[in-house]
């Protein structure tokens, strides 16, 4: 075959494929384009009981890992959603949100699970909005010498982002807040009626790797933070979005409230990805109106 011949059955031979790709393609029903369609909404769990439950709701779903990260990619309202598992405490749920950011780019991240109650006016099964969310296992405490004994009433908040700085300096000496992103917080609220095994509110979530128990404490951070509830994951996940300026929302349900003698209840985990659904299908509608 000579050099022109070539190019000639060549080029009808592109020109094939694309036709064939188009008409192949076409089936008479035109798929939704949404703004923002090729960045997904990400969803954080850190347990398999706070995440799975949300991605089996998911359409067309894909696993992906990440080191001991599992993504469950999907869609929902023909909108690209993701689901994290990220494990439990801080730095896997910092881990897990800087990988899915480089990886997905998500253009709205909810974390989202169960926690213990901080407000007793706050029982089992109801669901607080991050308006604010929290570390509260940043502290810096009192010096004391040998035999002076410890007094966790008077250790001081320290705010690792204040400085670039030692831990000496006196501007990290205060709470640092996340507050929650507008948008998600107004499509939370938009369906909060929708929930009817307790109520919704909007409050403090704090985050720590500890798990408090003692009573006197939980009210020491009510009053000095204004905690609602506690948890392991939110602050970090809020800190590492905050970084890289992607809309965050803390939702947390309480499974359990040692103030006011709220018994753990396992079916708050379910009860809180049943509303997370109702939220992320009103924050999608939000998108596709835009």
């Amino acid at each position: 075959m000579n050099n022109i011949m070539f190019k000639k059955s060549t080029l009808f031979a592109a020109i094939a494929v694309l036709l064939l790709a188009v008409f192949s393609g076409f089936n008479g029903k035109k798929e939704t384009v949404v703004e923002g369609a090729g960045r997904p909404i990400l969803i954080q769990g850190p347990m398999p009981i706070e995440a799975e439950n949300f991605a089996q709701k998911l359409e067309k779903v894909k696993v992906e890992k990440s080191g001991t990260f599992v993504f469950y990619k999907g869609k929902l309202n023909n909108y690209p959603v993701i689901v994290v598992k990220t494990g439990k405490g801080m730095e896997n749920t910092a881990a897990a949100t800087a990988v899915a950011i480089e990886k997905y780019n998500p253009i709205a991240i909810i974390n989202q699970g169960t926690s213990g109650g901080h407000d007793p006016s706050l029982n089992v099964f109801d669901i607080v909005l991050g308006k604010r969310t929290t570390n509260i296992g940043s502290l810096k405490t009192e010096t004391k010498n040998v035999k002076e004994g410890m007094d966790p009433s008077q250790w001081i908040p320290m705010d690792l982002m204040a400085s670039e700085g030692s831990g000496s300096d006196p501007n990290a000496e205060k709470v640092r807040y996340y507050e929650g992103d507008k948008d998600l917080l107004a499509a939370a609220n938009a369906v909060k009626d929708k929930y009817t095994k307790g109520k919704v509110v909007e409050g403090t979530i704090g985050s720590a790797d500890v798990w408090n128990n003692e009573v006197d404490r939980i009210k020491w951070f009510h009053e000095k933070y204004g905690t609602s509830v506690e948890e392991m994951e939110g602050a970090a996940a809020a800190q590492i979005a905050d970084a890289y300026k992607v809309p965050f929302l803390g939702i947390r349900i309480l499974s359990n409230n040692k103030t006011n003698g709220g018994a753990y209840n396992p079916n708050t985990a379910a009860a809180n990805q049943e509303y997370v659904y109702e939220v992320v299908k009103k924050y999608i509608s939000t998108i596709q109106s835009k």
